[in-house]
């Protein structure tokens, strides 16, 4: 089963670290969100992706060139070009990188990538959120409705501390990491084929067109994952992932 990756978009609200490369590629901890994201999904044994690229795609694509390339130690002979490799090969995952426009929308990336996913069911996220989420218990929640199309409503973020009170002191100061209030879509979507032919042109958004459509035939059906989950819209939230990354409580690392 293959996981569609959406990772195009320009990133214009991280424009600090978005300048120069991709949101995707902005590193939490060293490695790319990217690789963080596919390393959640390869985690529940789904290790074959489909990247879809846009904004400065060639920044993802020598990214995996050169970690199949030049990954652990190697020997070479320099008169023929040999190439020996003397540690196991990196991640065992299988990566499409599929141009799919600059400017193209998040729906008419999909539509681009059809061919790659068209003969069965998939999963699709976006490229700047990660989570704790069940991947497998996703599927197996998707199946059992028989809808054409599921996605995983999560509580938002907090984007303030909280203050809690004592009478009319403060009694703490929380900086929660979910408000626990209302659900908002938060990807990790799982797809039947059939949702290819909801989608038209490259301009379509797919949460202001596709989902729309599916909601209003009665196909879209939400599972509720109200643990941890945070997307990489700003500078802060990356600083917030990284913080959790360096100090070992990166929910999603032990996903």
């Amino acid at each position: 089963m293959r996981t569609v990756i959406l990772a195009g978009g320009l990133g214009t609200r991280l424009a600090e670290e978005t300048e120069a490369r991709p949101k995707p590629m902005v590193e939490v901890g060293g490695r790319p969100i990217l690789w963080h994201i596919m390393r959640h999904y390869a985690g529940y044994w789904f290790t074959e992706f489909v990247v879809a690229l846009g904004y400065k795609s060639d920044v993802v694509k020598r990214y995996f060139l050169d970690a199949a390339g030049l990954s652990g130690s190697l020997s070479v002979n320099l008169a023929r070009g040999d190439v020996t490799r003397h540690d196991p090969a990196g991640e065992d995952w299988t990566v499409h990188l599929i141009d799919t426009g600059l400017n193209t929308n998040t729906g008419g990336r999909v539509k681009r990538v059809a061919d790659w996913v068209r003969s069965e069911t998939f999963l699709l996220t976006y490229g700047d959120g990660v989570s704790d989420i069940d991947l497998q218990s996703l599927l197996r929640f998707h199946r059992s409705h028989g809808k054409m199309a599921t996605v995983t409503a999560v509580r938002p973020p907090a984007r303030f501390g909280g203050l809690e009170f004592s009478g009319d002191l403060v009694s703490a100061f929380t900086e929660k990491p979910q408000t626990g209030e209302g659900w908002i879509n938060g990807g990790f979507f799982v797809f039947e084929p059939a949702l290819l032919d909801f989608i038209g042109n490259d301009g379509e958004s797919l949460e202001l067109d596709v989902l729309p459509r599916l909601v209003a035939r009665g196909e879209l059906a939400a599972y509720r994952h109200d643990k941890f989950w945070q997307c990489m819209d700003t500078l802060r939230d990356k600083r917030y992932l990284e913080s959790l990354w360096q100090e070992g409580r990166a929910p999603w690392r032990a996903a």
